[in-house]
C-alpha cells in the first residue's frame, strides 16, 4: 500500500494550541475499510526510515508520532528503530482483552513506548490502566461536546492523558482544553478563531514587509541594513540565525552588513517570509504557523525535480503565503495588496493555477484525507513514495527552522 498510497497527517494540540505531535495514517480511499495489518506495519517501517537519521537521530525533535497498530506488529523490527518516548501506538481496547497482547503492550509501555487505547470499555484494564495505556482516545458524538468532555474528565486517571476527537469547533476545543483533555484536531486548525480583532499589520510586520520589497528590488545592502537597524529585535534575530550551528558560519558574524552579504538575497527573502508569519499577533495560533512552514517546504520539495533551479524560493513563498491571510487576519486580496509578488506566485495563491499552483494544491491536499492527492500527484508525475518522502522531510525541516 505504501507504494500506491499517501500519508495523511493530523496534528495533536495541547490546550494552548501548540502542536505536540502528529497522527500519521494512510489515506483511506474507502472510508469504511481499515488499513490491513501489513499496511500498518509498512507505515511504521516507512516512518522509521525517513524521520530517523544516523547522524542527527530523531528529526522531529520534541514531536510525538501517533500510529495505528495491531497485535501482529508489536514486535516488528521497525518499531525498535523509533525512539520509544516519541512513539505512540493506537490500539483498540478489544485487542487488549487478549492476555498475550496485553503482556506485549505492557512490555512496550515499560520500555517507554506510548499506547493510546480507542473504541471500547476500559473497565477490564482496572485500576492499573496506566501500566497498559498512556493515552485514552475518546470519541465525541452529537452536539454537546462540553458535557461529554466533563464526563470523560471526571473519569480521568492519574498518569493517563485523554485525547478527544473529533473536535470540530473552537468552542469545543476550549471545552476540552479547560478540562485538561488534549484534542486531536482535523481541519479545525485551518479555521481562524473568532473574536480576535483584526488589526492588520503590526509595526514589526510593516518593517519586515518593507525589507521584503527592498530585497525584491535588489536594493543596496547599506539601505537594507539601515531599515533593519530600526528594529533591534529583528537585527538580533538575523544575527542569531546567521550564527546558528545550522547555518554553519565559520566565525561569529557581528555586523548586519556581513550577515546580509553572507546570507544572500534569496535566502534573506525566505527568512523574512518565515518571520512575517511568526510576527503575527492577530488570530495567531502556533498550529497555523507550523502548518504554513510545512506547507511551504513541502510545495518546494515537490517541485524541486520538475522546475528550473531557483524556483524553489517562489514555491516556498507561495506555500507560506497561502496561510498568511489567516495568520495576519486579512483577506488574501489585502495580503497581496501589501506586497508585490511575482505574477506566477499570485496566480498560484488565487487560483492554484500557473507554474506553482498544482504543487501548492498537492501540498495542501496532504493535510486532508482527500482523494485529490492521488489525482494531483499523478498529473504532476510524482510517485506516492516521493510525495510521502517529501511530506516527512518537510515535517522534519519545520521542526528545525530558526527565526
Amino acid at each position: 500500500m505504501h507504494e500506491t498510497n499517501f500519508i495523511v497527517r493530523e496534528p495533536l494540540l495541547d490546550p494552548k494550541q501548540r502542536v505536540i505531535g502528529y497522527e500519521l495514517s494512510w489515506q483511506q480511499q474507502d472510508r469504511q475499510q481499515s488499513a490491513t495489518d501489513a499496511e500498518l506495519e509498512a507505515l511504521i517501517s516507512f516512518v522509521a526510515e525517513n524521520v530517523n537519521d544516523d547522524e542527527h537521530g530523531w528529526l522531529l525533535r520534541d514531536k510525538i508520532l501517533f500510529l495505528d497498530a495491531v497485535p501482529a506488529m508489536l514486535s516488528t523490527d521497525a518499531l525498535f528503530n523509533m525512539p520509544p518516548e516519541r512513539t505512540v501506538l493506537t490500539m483498540k481496547a478489544s485487542d487488549l482483552a487478549d492476555p498475550d497482547t496485553l503482556s506485549a503492550v505492557q512490555g512496550l509501555r515499560a520500555g517507554g513506548v506510548g499506547i493510546s487505547v480507542r473504541d471500547g470499555d476500559l473497565a477490564h484494564l482496572g485500576a492499573n490502566l496506566n501500566l497498559s495505556a498512556s493515552y485514552v482516545e475518546v470519541r465525541f458524538s452529537g452536539a454537546d461536546v462540553a458535557a461529554q468532555a466533563r464526563t470523560y474528565a471526571a473519569a480521568k486517571q492519574a498518569g493517563v492523558r485523554m485525547v478527544g476527537r473529533p473536535v470540530t469547533t473552537w468552542a469545543d476545543f476550549d471545552a476540552c482544553a479547560a478540562l485538561g483533555l488534549d484534542a486531536f484536531v482535523g481541519k479545525l486548525h485551518l479555521t481562524p478563531r473568532a473574536g480576535t480583532p483584526v488589526k492588520g499589520m503590526n509595526p514589526a510586520q510593516t518593517i519586515i514587509l518593507q525589507l521584503m520589497q527592498m530585497v525584491q528590488a535588489n536594493e543596496d545592502i547599506p539601505k537594507i541594513e539601515g531599515v533593519l537597524k530600526r528594529d533591534p529585535a529583528l537585527s538580533y534575530k538575523l544575527l542569531r540565525f546567521i550564527n546558528s550551528a545550522g547555518f554553519g558560519a565559520t566565525r561569529e558574524i557581528q555586523s548586519l552588513k556581513q550577515a546580509i552579504s553572507l546570507l544572500g538575497y534569496a535566502p534573506l527573502y525566505r527568512w523574512l517570509t518565515l518571520l512575517l508569519a511568526t510576527a503575527s499577533t492577530s488570530g495567531y495560533s502556533p498550529v497555523l504557523m507550523e502548518t504554513a512552514v510545512v506547507r511551504g517546504r513541502l510545495a518546494e520539495l515537490l517541485g524541486q525535480k520538475f522546475l528550473p533551479r531557483g524556483e524553489g524560493e517562489n514555491l516556498f513563498v507561495a506555500g507560506m503565503f497561502s496561510l498568511l491571510d489567516r495568520l495576519l487576519g486579512l483577506t488574501m486580496k489585502e495580503v497581496l495588496d501589501t506586497i508585490q509578488l511575482p505574477d506566477e506566485v499570485v496566480r498560484a495563491l488565487l487560483t492554484r493555477g500557473g507554474m506553482y499552483g498544482p504543487y501548492l494544491a498537492l501540498a495542501e491536499a496532504c493535510e486532508l484525507n482527500s482523494n485529490l492527492v492521488a489525482s494531483l500527484a499523478k498529473a504532476l508525475h510524482i510517485t506516492p513514495a516521493d510525495v510521502n518522502k517529501a511530506h516527512l522531510s518537510a515535517l522534519a525541516w519545520a521542526q528545525n527552522v530558526t527565526t
